[in-house]
């Protein structure tokens, strides 16, 4: 009898809902060996017997040829003694062990992938059973953490139970050589889910759908993760309605195109951006738009423009039938938790939409849409959400026990940690009250049954007034402060495992410091378990509190009026007038006062309040209705124009090195004076800021700091800043470090938490 070997395997990573078990099969097959293999809490183990070359060939391939949605991160093999698999008894597929998730990391749970080019093909084909069916998928595509109800991942455990298979998907599912074998959501038109338009089901509820945005209406549509507002993105009128209905007056809408050909009519694309655009997260990019395609109401204020790809097979049928682009957004109303059930989404859109194109098929938890950019060939993710979250991410140092990080009030999101695994959550919105409360609490429930993950510490913002604070130190958990600046550091160190000290800078709008004052312009010499402050931007106050974050001409007459004496002189009123003549003069009264007084005006050394103090001084805008919009405005028109740096000064306080932006105000305010245009002077502002900031590297480098740069906070989204700080550190011989999968701004504070928390736990 010829020479057998056997060995058993445990496979780890993305290893469940992306066709491993299959692959495993048609692996095992093809080389002749006999065995089995099945899905084990968050892994996939099995045995395998046969000629040593076929299984050591069959090990090599198990760690290189996994499916393309697979992420392997561990393989281990060992010998099994005893009886073998008998030969000739072939390899198969067994029923899932639930048990106990191993020690070491979390489970890990795919994020939802968009539909596949086979899957698409069968869509659009005739003669295909599937043919315009909204819900195709198959193991290379479709929902996956959208429901999944726990693991291991089986159909039992998905919210596709309530389907069962008809006789012709199931022997698709039980067929090898189907790529359809053991595609946990399944379905055709005979046994799947199925599109209804109040009374009406299947093709003519698409219709009724079609013909409301035709004529102008603003369709709710039912989508992987939740529901999404859709209307025509050509159409002025539908577009300023959808604004008006959803409380929305600004903030730029995402518009989904049929194609990459359709994208490039629209806006200016890289080969980075539309990899990006057609890779399986399909997350909205953010783009330099082109020609006079859409709606002006569309992206008012800026010249970019958030395109995307059909996710589903429904996005596809919509866009083929409509033949335009459309507004594809949110479906909630400003600042709500996006809807997901339908009642829920009759209930809490129904002065929004005028119909609702829905299906049977549970959403099992939120997911709104990815949002990235590109800075070169890197990718920024400004929202980590549908495609690729809760994909884990490395956590730098192991976590010795398990962690979560609550992240901070913005943007919210927040990270479960378990050995050298991390699971940042989907983006969450701002965390403002009782229902953002309860809908990230949802969420964290969940994910922790999904991973495994029973955190036993918590870290947490120094802000006493978050919501995610205040849920921390109320669980019966061991809870770690985590300083906000260091939190976004920590998060850019650690993912890209940096565990060596480094300097840092931290540009967002605001966070509290270590000495209980507001912060947000900061150089930090730092590692993953401390830090120490060793520059920062100057004081200003911020009149009437968050009313100046609302309103950027409080902010800018607080600089004006009350910035940090550090020997600068005050702008002469003639400078100011054509400024304050903009303004309601009892306002800016009452603004000055307030200023003069300290009258509810706390102080903050904020670079993202100097970036709207310069927008309203410019007159780009006074008022905003979104985070970040002055900041928007100010890069949108600094644009790719050239200028000459403003003045600026340094000084040394206290210990530390100063940005005093006095001079640099007084130079705007009098080269305005002088004639220079608005774009002119906001690159020169860019520059100027570019030129601080690798000042203060330097003098922190020359004071014994390491020469590795870690920048983040939500002002490096600017792309204009970030390559101009970027560009003048390395000349100057710094490694320059930024985030790439993990949020830059505050959607990335709970993966810092997390990282310095893990630090501080290894440590002791």
């Amino acid at each position: 009898m010829p020479e057998r070997r056997a060995l058993r395997f445990e496979v780890f990573g993305t290893v469940q809902g992306v066709g491993f078990r299959p692959f495993v099969h048609r692996l095992a097959t093809g080389l002749g060996l006999d065995g089995w293999a099945a899905n084990a809490e968050g892994h996939v183990q099995g045995e395998v017997a046969g000629s040593p070359y076929a299984v050591e060939e069959f090990t090599a391939r198990l760690r290189t040829g996994a499916p393309a949605l697979a992420q392997v991160r561990q393989v281990r093999v060992t010998a099994v003694c005893g009886q073998l698999p008998l030969p000739a008894h072939g390899f198969t597929i067994r029923h899932s062990e639930a048990g106990r998730a191993l020690r070491g990391g979390p489970r890990e749970i795919p994020p939802d992938a968009a539909i596949c080019a086979a899957c698409l093909a069968e869509l659009l084909d005739p003669t295909d059973r599937r043919f315009r069916y909204p819900f195709v998928n198959c193991t290379d595509c479709g929902p996956r953490a959208t429901v999944i109800e726990d693991l291991p991942y089986d159909r039992i455990r998905t919210t596709m139970r309530r389907f069962p298979l008809c006789a012709a998907c199931a022997a698709e599912y039980a067929d090898p050589a189907d790529r359809r074998f053991h595609a946990e959501p399944l379905a055709c038109p005979d046994c799947g889910p199925q599109l209804s338009w109040d009374a009406l089901s299947g093709e003519t509820a698409l219709r009724a759908a079609v013909k409301a945005v035709e004529s102008g209406g603003i369709v709710a549509v039912k989508g992987l993760g939740g529901c999404q507002l859709v209307c025509d993105a050509t159409d002025q009128e539908a577009v300023r309605a959808l604004r008006e209905r959803k409380h929305r007056p600004a903030k730029p809408f995402a518009v989904m195109v049929q194609d990459l050909g359709a994208a490039r009519e629209l806006a200016r694309t890289s080969r980075a951006e539309r990899s990006v655009l057609d890779s399986a997260a399909r997350p909205v990019v953010l783009l330099a738009a082109r020609g006079p395609g859409l709606a002006p109401a569309v992206h008012p204020g800026t010249h970019r423009i958030g395109l995307f790809l059909p996710t589903t097979g429904l996005h596809h049928l919509l866009l083929g039938e409509l033949t335009r682009p459309l507004v594809v957004t949110i479906g909630n109303l400003a600042d709500e938790p996006i809807a997901t059930d339908d009642t829920e989404a009759r209930r809490t859109l129904a002065t929004v939409a005028d119909g609702f194109l829905a299906h049977d098929r549970p959403i099992r938890a939120r997911y709104d849409d990815s949002v990235v950019q590109t800075v070169g060939r890197s990718i920024l993710t400004l929202r980590r959400a549908r495609g690729l979250a809760p994909a884990p991410l490395p956590l730098g140092v192991a976590a010795p026990v398990p962690l979560v990080g609550v992240g901070a009030q913005l943007k919210h999101t927040f990270t479960l940690a378990d050995g050298h695994g991390a699971h940042l959550s989907p983006h969450g919105g701002d965390l403002a009250d009782a229902t953002t409360l309860d809908a990230f609490t949802h969420a964290y429930d969940d994910l922790v049954r999904l991973t495994g993950v029973e955190p036993a510490v918590v870290a947490h913002d120094l802000h006493p007034g978050y919501l995610s604070t205040q849920w921390a130190q109320a669980q019966p958990l061991s809870c770690m402060p985590v300083q906000h600046h260091h939190a976004h550091l920590a998060a850019c160190a650690a993912e890209h495992g940096l565990r060596t000290p480094f300097v840092g800078v931290a540009y967002d709008g605001l966070g509290l410091g270590d000495d209980g004052t507001l912060w947000g312009g900061e150089i930090l010499v730092a590692d993953l378990t401390g830090h120490r402050r060793a520059g920062r931007f100057a004081t200003a106050p911020l009149p009437g509190g968050e009313a100046a974050i609302r309103h950027p001409y409080r902010m800018a007459l607080g600089y004006l009026h009350g910035t940090e004496l550090l020997g600068s002189p005050r702008p002469y009123p003639w400078l100011t007038r054509p400024f304050t003549d903009r303004l309601d003069p009892d306002e800016a009264a009452v603004v000055r006062a307030m200023v003069a007084r300290g009258i509810n005006s706390p102080r903050a050394s904020s670079a993202g309040r100097l970036f709207d103090a310069v927008a309203s001084l410019l007159g780009l805008v006074h008022s905003v209705s979104y985070e970040g919009e002055a900041a928007a405005a100010l890069e949108d028109a600094a644009g790719s124009v050239s200028a000459l740096p403003l003045n600026h000064r340094l000084v040394r306080a206290d210990g530390l090195w100063v940005y005093d932006p006095g001079p640099t105000l007084i130079d705007l305010l009098d080269r305005q004076h002088s004639g220079e245009s608005v774009p002119e002077l906001a690159a020169a502002f860019h520059l100027t800021l570019a030129l601080v900031t690798a000042e203060l590297v330097a003098y922190a480098v020359e004071d014994g700091a390491p020469r590795t740069v870690c920048l983040a906070g939500g002002c490096f989204l600017n792309r204009r800043l970030l390559t101009e700080v970027s560009r003048r550190l390395r000349a100057q011989g710094v490694r320059v470090l930024v985030s790439s999968a993990v949020p830059v701004g505050d959607g990335g504070v709970s993966y810092g938490q997390a990282a310095v928390a893990a630090a501080r736990l290894a440590k002791e």
